[in-house]
């Protein structure tokens, strides 16, 4: 079943582009209304739906629907738990090691470190 899903959802997808870039915008009909078309308004008719924009609709509910089963789907199949349950216990209890400033760290000859105003002797 869930097959079925991907296979429409897919098909949705590719129909929803495709219709949505074969479609006219109403930006371009602006051109036309001065002087170098027919139209007659600034952005034309609007008018009632035509093929493409129900066509659209359509494609666009089917996707709707589509990703509402997919998120179904994968939820009933996921696992009990998160991410970091799935690591195994050593990982999740390896040390830590601290860095250690520069001015706690032990001398090298021995004494006492320089301080920030001195200059070793």
């Amino acid at each position: 079943m869930e097959t079925v899903v991907w296979v429409l959802h897919l098909l949705g997808a590719t129909t929803l582009v495709g219709l949505v870039l074969l479609q006219h915008g109403k930006g371009a009909d602006m051109g036309a209304a001065f002087g170098s078309g027919a139209s007659g308004s600034l952005f034309g008719a609007s008018g009632s739906a035509n093929f493409l924009s129900r066509a659209t609709a359509i494609a666009a509910t089917i996707f709707f629907l589509t990703s509402m089963g997919l998120t179904y789907f994968s939820l009933n199949r996921a696992a009990p738990g998160g991410v970091l349950d799935k690591i195994p216990a050593a990982a999740q209890q390896a040390p830590v090691q601290q860095a250690v400033p520069a001015q706690q760290a032990e001398p090298a000859q021995g004494g006492t470190p320089p301080t920030s105003g001195e200059i070793p002797k």
